[in-house]
């Protein structure tokens, strides 16, 4: 018969304390969402306080000066840390986030230009002195209109839509269809690719050399020019090959999403954390200063709490406080960590280029700066560093190995680049089949096999080699 007892008995857990989480959510935190979050806090947490800026901003004197050095002999590459001491330096107005200087200036120079297809076709309607009605219909149509610019809607749809407030027939919308597809962008409106194509080529001279085969295509052949069967349309045809080529020529310089050319996005930017350039000694790594947040504690109010009950309150944002400072530090340390060991892997991807990148993965990383590997995904997600060759998210610089003839490893990055390279300098009149690319790159001492040149080319968007070969004779 059981009996109930009690049992004593000494265990370890891991438990996420508040520190390690508020730790893990910084450093994963990209530049703006961490000012941003910042900027709370300091609106939130009377402890906290914006550091006086001091001095002028270096952005401008860092990107200068990760400008590449002319190239010098060297037996050994070092990487060296360029002003660590970022706690003890001020910031000038330019690089502290989130004071008022810096939001108007942000309004001020914010982008503004970008606007959807509808608003650029709406604003163009009020210049065309439409009747009422006509307007009424015409701002139906637009609405039909997808981002890439075709009518997505039947007429009769279209005229459905603007009852009982007004009554029309399809014909009607018809008529002031062809007003909205005389807009900007050529093209606009169209119910397919071929009228899509028509509405463009009609915008052209009619005396232009093809012109009237250009219209003829694109009314009935383009399934022809798609499949690249030029010499069954010539013969359908019945034109000369310089004929068909300058027909042809129209045709493809149309735009076949003629929506796609107003954008309506604006302009996104990336700022890097992280400046790498030459040194005397080699290569050197500086956090960016401009994005570095500029808190500090606020030692008028931490100086007034005292052991009286009623300051629980303050106590409390006076440890969260402290802790945000504390995760702020270990969120510098380990991002500089982690860039200061991809700069040492990837030294030869500095000075030589995408063919001389090493394989690295985030084990490789972990334990160099003795960390566990998900922490090194965290720290590498968002984040960009500015390098002499381009600013790049730090997980460019992870890619899978393969395993080479004398057993070293290539990256694949490194591959991409060769398979780049050897398209880029063939005979336009024999392309190199993925076959052929595959027993070059062999050769080279890295076994590839075929489907893999295809995989990576495809990726690269770089067509067949059939394609390429249709593609120059036809340039010719």
């Amino acid at each position: 018969m059981l009996k109930p007892s009690l049992q004593l008995k000494l265990g370890q857990q891991l438990t996420m304390t508040p520190q390690l989480q508020q730790a893990i959510r910084l450093l994963q935190l990209p530049a703006l969402e961490l000012q941003a979050h910042i900027r709370e806090l300091l609106e939130t947490n009377v402890m906290l306080e914006p550091e006086e800026a001091e001095g002028t901003g270096t952005f401008e004197a860092l990107v200068t000066a990760a400008v590449p050095a002319p190239p010098k002999e060297r037996t050994e590459s070092t990487v060296e840390v360029l002003d660590e001491s970022w706690d003890a330096r001020g910031a000038g107005p330019a690089e502290t986030a989130w004071n008022g200087e810096e939001d108007e200036r942000q309004q001020e120079f914010a982008d503004e230009g970008g606007q959807s297809l509808q608003d650029h076709l709406l604003w163009q309607l009020e210049l065309v002195g439409l009747a009422p009605r006509e307007h009424a219909v015409a701002r139906a149509i637009v609405d039909a209109v997808s981002d890439d610019g075709y009518l997505t809607e039947s007429l009769q749809d279209i005229a459905q839509t603007l009852r009982p407030e007004l009554e029309c027939s399809a014909a009607e919308v018809a008529g002031v269809l062809s007003t909205v597809q005389s807009l900007d962008p050529p093209g606009i409106g169209a119910r397919s690719v071929s009228e899509c194509i028509e509405l463009q080529l009609q915008q052209l001279d009619p005396t232009t050399p093809g012109h009237a085969l250009a219209l003829q295509i694109a009314r009935q052949h383009l399934e022809r020019v798609a499949g690249r069967e030029l010499s069954l349309l010539r013969r359908e045809l019945r034109a000369t090959e310089e004929e068909l080529a300058s027909a042809l020529a129209l045709v493809r310089a149309c735009h076949p999403r003629p929506g796609a050319t107003v954008s309506a996005g604006n302009a996104e930017y990336v700022v890097p954390d992280v400046f790498v350039r030459r040194t005397e000694h080699g290569w050197g790594v500086e956090l960016n200063s401009a994005t570095l947040p500029r808190v500090r504690l606020n030692q008028g109010y931490a100086s007034l709490i005292g052991r009286n009950a009623s300051h629980a309150s303050m106590r409390a944002q006076l440890q969260e406080a402290r802790w945000l400072l504390k995760s702020l530090e270990i969120r510098h340390e380990t991002l500089m960590k982690v860039a200061r060991s991809i700069v040492e892997r990837q030294t030869a991807f500095l000075e030589h280029g995408e063919e001389h990148m090493r394989p690295m993965i985030l084990k490789d990383i972990a334990e160099a700066v003795a960390m566990h590997e998900s922490t090194i995904s965290r720290v590498t997600s968002g984040k960009y560093m500015h390098t002499p060759r381009g600013v790049f998210e730090l997980r460019y610089f992870f890619s899978s190995q393969v395993e080479g003839a004398d057993g070293s490893g290539t990256s694949s990055t490194a591959i991409r680049a060769k398979i780049r390279k050897l398209v880029k300098e063939e005979d336009a009149e024999a392309p190199l089949s993925d076959g052929r690319i595959a027993e070059l790159l062999s050769a080279a001492g890295i076994p590839v096999a075929r489907r893999t040149v295809a995989k990576y080319r495809e990726a690269m968007g770089i067509a067949a080699s059939s394609e390429r070969r249709r593609a120059g004779h036809s340039a010719m």
